[in-house]
């Protein structure tokens, strides 16, 4: 969800980033209010951008821990699934890489929402998007002990802590650094989920039909059929598995020629996450002797059947990797956003300052980084954040469907002149979010829905109370301008 930092020679060429966009200058009294001038550096290219944002996708951790639980409710029509799932993904992808491109801004979705929609639903849309930053990185961080237990016993609060603050010392630095600490783990990451496609199809016991045909495991009756409902009801969890191709639209200050490599970046990111999702786990499904052994199995398990523990362990340690690839880049993501809500003044004077300080060396936005990171490592290591995270999957519908909206807007009058990637056969993108978020949303827990209620009530007080009476020097969210983008 967010991005990484700029280098010191290049640091003019993304002074742009700061100033407001035409039409659009900050009103009222620079004096203290303002935040430094200096903005993040355009370094990156496609592929590092594409890196980056792969890794916050982290296909194999979805692959590896997120897919056996659709394989246990799904059965062998879990990758059918899964494919419906990212086509509505590229559906969301679309809207991001229309608006991305629209207002390229380091706010992500909240500065898509404040330029389309209005400066109360971009507030909430900022709100919701800290809720998120703050508990899932911890929470992902939290599992990397389960996955080093074949080597070393260590506390999960204790291993979560860990790498909290590893990704924290990393996303301190300039972000082609990042980039390529990424990208050799991603390309870990890439080399297991291989080794698993390799070892199941080498091992194929079922015929290629039972993908056609599928079947669920009930414990209680056996095989029984795969059906539409069977299907719907997992499209929550795939809809979800290349979650992180947003991550694009945070780079956008930090992307040369954003225009045109934002929506490259979305699209080339999800379709290689998709690739490596679901190309083992079709191989999963071929490679497994029953639909009870492929429901009630995980992946290390399955390499252990084929190949012996060996193999296991160091799928194990991949996914403990791809974790840690993850919260690198959700830190690097998490900061861009913090930062640009300091720069388009979202806080007193002080903070703003604060947050908008870049490192003297690296380029980077270390406060800010280090203002969304550290409470999160120390949530890792002193709270239960089981209720917390729950909770995100009705957040992020809510974002989505905001989202969703906001790609409506933008071919009113106002917006169609301005230069940006167009999506084709739009409306259909926003209104396929819409309808199936609309179901996700309809699917929660109360208490989760209760628990978002609850975040935009609170985001809805501080603007009473406090932007909405400083509409001129508070809440001024700005992008580059369109001539200053290339």
């Amino acid at each position: 969800m967010t991005h990484p930092p700029a280098s010191p020679p290049d640091r003019a060429a993304g002074s742009a980033a700061t100033a407001p966009p035409a039409g659009r200058e900050r009103s009222g009294t620079a004096g203290s209010a303002e935040p430094p001038s200096a903005g993040l550096a355009r370094v990156l290219g496609p592929v590092g951008a594409v890196l980056l944002t792969l890794s916050c996708i982290t296909p194999a951790s979805s692959l590896f821990i997120l897919v056996p639980e659709l394989f246990a409710g799904q059965g062998t029509g879990a990758p059918l699934t899964i494919a419906v799932g990212i086509v509505i993904s590229i559906a969301v992808g679309a809207c991001y890489a229309e608006l991305g491109t629209l207002t390229p801004s380091s706010g992500g979705e909240y500065a898509m929402v404040d330029g389309l929609l209005g400066r109360f639903l971009g507030w909430l849309t900022f709100m919701m998007t800290i809720a998120m930053l703050v508990v899932i990185p911890p929470v992902i961080a939290l599992g990397t002990a389960d996955y080093l237990s074949d080597i070393v016993h260590i506390d999960p609060q204790v291993a979560g802590c860990a790498v909290m603050l590893v990704a924290t010392a990393t996303a301190v630095l300039d972000i082609k650094s990042n980039a390529l600490v990424t990208g050799v783990f991603l390309a870990l990451e890439l080399i297991a989920a291989a080794v698993v496609a390799v070892f199941g199809f080498a091992h194929t016991q079922r015929p290629w039909s039972v993908l056609v045909h599928p079947e669920v495991h009930q414990a209680t009756a056996g095989q029984s059929t795969f059906t539409v409902a069977v299907m719907v009801s997992g499209l929550a969890a795939a809809m979800f598995v290349v979650n992180g191709f947003g991550t694009a639209s945070y780079l956008a200050e930090e992307i040369r020629d954003p225009r045109r490599n934002v929506a490259r970046t979305v699209f080339w990111s999800l379709f290689l996450g998709a690739a490596v999702i679901i190309v083992p786990s079709v191989a999963a499904v071929v490679g497994t002797g029953s639909t009870a052994e492929l429901s009630t199995s995980t992946f290390p398990d399955m390499v252990r059947a084929w190949a012996g523990s060996t193999p296991a362990t160091l799928i194990d340690l991949c996914i403990a990797l791809a974790i840690l690839n993850a919260v690198i880049v959700m830190v690097l993501q998490n900061a861009r956003v913090v930062y640009a809500s300091g720069r388009d003044l979202a806080w007193p004077a002080a903070a703003n300052r604060a947050l908008t300080r870049l490192h003297p060396r690296f380029g980077s936005p270390w406060v800010a980084t280090l203002a969304i990171s550290l409470p999160g490592a120390a949530l890792a290591y002193f709270a239960d954040l089981t209720t917390l995270y729950e909770a995100t999957g009705a957040i992020l519908a809510v974002v989505y469907v905001l989202i969703a909206l906001a790609a409506l807007a933008a071919r009113r009058e106002r917006h169609r002149s301005k230069p940006a990637w167009r999506m084709p056969l739009w409306p259909l993108a926003p209104v396929v979010v819409l309808a199936s978020v609309g179901y996700v949303l309809y699917e929660q827990a109360g208490r989760d829905l209760a628990i978002t209620a609850a975040v935009i009530v609170i985001a809805a007080l501080y603007y009473v109370l406090y932007l909405r009476r400083r509409p001129h020097d508070r809440w001024r969210v700005t992008a580059p301008a369109p001539e200053e983008d290339c």
